[in-house]
């Protein structure tokens, strides 16, 4: 997968004046590049309180720091592998609250279809107001792509390899189900548990806000970073949107930290405003770049915390 990300990396990459983009890069304005990362960081403080209200719900007394020392580690977790990072959150429940892994897991897969939900919606709302600019790039660069590649596929080859995954899956569950026994239905209670926490939560309109809350501070964060440098300073509130919605994407790629996608995604996307996919590139590394830094900075710091940390006793 780290293979995929860093050849999508250097396709983007190539055929462009590297030491033009670096001197951008080199030049960019420091003040909007850290107003960018502190907005990305009260966006994951804001993700640590939504998931403490998921806790909450379901019972769970868990303290805000140690949610939020969870979610730091997740996010420095899916750097060495995608999707890693939400099982790791959910060891880091159980090592300092003592919560079942499953139930965590049950409220880890609760927000993130909130975030689904809330990119399904802004990608909607960009296609109604932003149709023009937009459905050019969809129909030439992504649909017309897809469908070139499709009639070249060996239907047959490709009907077989979903049987096989079929069969590989129902015989793995039906093991699983048999050498687990017992414990599988306590995993099934757990994360039935963990995915009813949103249907008890009180107050379900403080959730809703601050799911808002987090997407508006990730705006901010790519709105900001526009005026780092020359380029790109001209650009307006919907070209930050655009790239959100692109990002929004690429990050959902099972891609380490969306390394390359991220890239090629968020040029692409302010090539839809009359910018060179070079300046592009400049400002996708800037504002990828920062929020890698700051996850490695802040990971370290969270992953020291809590492994100095003795096992908890149950906070229920």
């Amino acid at each position: 997968m780290l293979l995929i990300g860093v050849g999508i990396l250097y396709l983007a990459f190539r055929g462009q004046d590297l030491q033009k983009i670096w001197l951008e890069i080199k030049t960019a304005n420091l003040f909007y590049v850290i107003i960018s990362a502190l907005s990305v960081l009260i966006a994951y403080v804001l993700r640590a309180l939504r998931w403490q209200m998921l806790y909450r719900s379901i019972h769970y007394q868990v303290s805000f720091l140690n949610v939020y020392h969870g979610v730091i580690i997740g996010y420095f977790a899916n750097l060495a592998l995608p999707r890693l990072g939400e099982v790791v959150r959910c060891s880091v429940m159980h090592k300092t609250e003592n919560v079942p892994v499953f139930s965590s897991l049950g409220t880890v897969i609760t927000e993130r279809l909130f975030d689904v939900l809330v990119l399904f919606i802004t990608g909607l709302a960009m296609l109604v107001f932003q149709y023009d600019v937009v459905i050019d790039f969809l129909y030439h660069r992504i649909y017309q792509n897809i469908a070139n590649h499709l009639m070249r596929v060996n239907y047959v080859w490709l009907v077989a390899f979903g049987i096989i995954m079929i069969l590989f899956f129902g015989v793995l569950f039906y093991l699983l189900r048999r050498r687990v026994g017992k414990k599988f239905l306590r995993i099934f209670v757990s994360l039935r548990q963990g995915f009813g926490s949103y249907s008890k939560m009180k107050n379900k309109w403080l959730f809703l806000l601050c799911t808002f809350a987090i997407w508006s501070f990730y705006l901010i964060s790519m709105y900001c970073c526009l005026y780092a440098i020359p380029s790109t300073s001209n650009l307006h509130f919907n070209a930050a949107f655009t790239a959100l919605v692109f990002s929004g994407f690429a990050m959902a790629a099972p891609v380490q930290g969306g390394i390359g996608v991220f890239h090629w995604m968020v040029a692409q996307s302010l090539v839809l405003y009359a910018i060179s996919f070079k300046d592009g590139l400049a400002y996708a590394t800037i504002i990828h770049s920062s929020q890698i830094l700051l996850i490695l900075v802040l990971g370290c710091f969270s992953a020291f915390l809590i492994l100095m940390k003795p096992d908890s006793k149950p906070t229920r």
